[in-house]
């Protein structure tokens, strides 16, 4: 595991396909008063409430052998006290090299649930202040500050919760569901006012081969800094993502062919001329894809993913866009 995530502020473990704990940070740790070896090899179910197994089984595990993730998941946890901690879970299956492993997060939803609780509390409080003809003006007052103040704080946490679901852990940029959720918007924005964007997806040329040589530290480095870039190069109407592994998508708003293609060549030019902490020198692959009247959020991609393998068919470092590519 990346020593930067043992200090995150949400608990995170690794498993193997089977849910053995393989690994897990000081985080959640923390949470469970348990050692790290009372939970390194052991299943993941250890750490679950009986209602909270049968979720597992019912629900958490056939959705992972199917789609390979599960997104919030509210499922309890047991410290080693036997207290519970409610939670939010997000899984997903990870492909390294000739393994797999299954990636778990877990967001603790305690505070949103007091919060939630005594913002009802509130809300009954006021209901009976009214009904009471004795209650002061001031008292009535008093309440309705508090019930604003709860959902001020309640709306905080909802924020920073809808931030931590959108966002890539390991490179800060949108992952892979803010990215299709942009995506909708795109189409829709295009069917109702014919507004024009364009996609390019792109892929670490070699990348493996940075792994193999310097470790996946490294390999994590990179990937971090490559989606620093993307946020630098994005403008006010795009949007830029972590598809998965070290693949890289990039959504163009109001960007028609010749534009996407001139920005996916520029990008290329730039990655190339830049310089990569250990490894010195890289370059990626893009596909090119624009949006058409008998297009879908599914074809474009497969559009620009077909242009991106072409690129690297090619000899890679290049961008191929799909619409010229096509016609040849």
């Amino acid at each position: 595991m990346d020593s930067r995530l043992f200090q995150l502020p949400c608990g995170y473990m690794e498993t193997d396909l089977q849910y053995v704990i393989t690994d897990i940070n000081e985080t959640l740790l923390n949470w469970t008063n348990y050692k790290r070896e009372d939970l390194i090899g052991k299943h993941i179910e250890k750490l679950f409430s009986a209602s909270s197994k049968l979720i597992f089984h019912s629900y958490l595990y056939p959705n992972m052998s199917i789609y390979h993730f599960v997104d919030e998941l509210f499922i309890h946890v047991h410290n080693s006290e036997g207290h519970t901690i409610p939670c939010l879970v997000n899984a997903k299956e990870i492909q390294l090299d000739d393994a797999a492993l299954v990636s778990i997060v877990f967001m603790p939803m305690k505070k949103r649930i007091d919060h939630e609780r005594e913002v009802r509390q509130a809300k009954l409080m006021l209901e009976e202040a009214y009904k009471e003809k004795t209650i002061a003006y001031e008292h009535l007052h008093r309440i309705n500050k508090e019930i604003e103040n709860k959902q001020d704080q309640l709306l905080s946490m909802n924020e920073e919760l809808t931030k931590i679901s959108n966002t890539d852990n390991l490179t800060g940029i949108a992952n892979r569901r803010f990215f299709q959720q942009q995506l909708t918007g795109y189409v829709e924005k295009y069917r109702q006012n014919g507004v024009p964007f364009s996609l390019l997806v792109m892929d670490i040329d070699h990348f493996k081969q940075v792994n193999d040589t310097h470790g996946h530290a490294i390999g994590d480095l990179v990937l971090a800094q490559l989606g620093l870039i993307l946020n630098t190069v994005a403008r006010e109407n795009d949007t830029a993502a972590r598809y998965g592994g070290e693949e890289f998508v990039l959504l163009l708003g109001e960007t028609a062919e010749e534009e996407a293609f001139q920005l996916a060549q520029n990008l290329n030019k730039r990655l190339e001329q830049t310089i990569w902490p250990t490894i010195g020198r890289l370059t990626v692959s893009i596909g090119c894809a624009t949006f058409q009247e008998d297009d879908t959020e599914i074809s474009i991609f497969e559009h620009a993913d077909k242009a991106l393998y072409e690129a690297k068919r090619k000899g890679r470092n290049c961008t191929i866009q799909y619409e010229t590519w096509k016609d040849l």
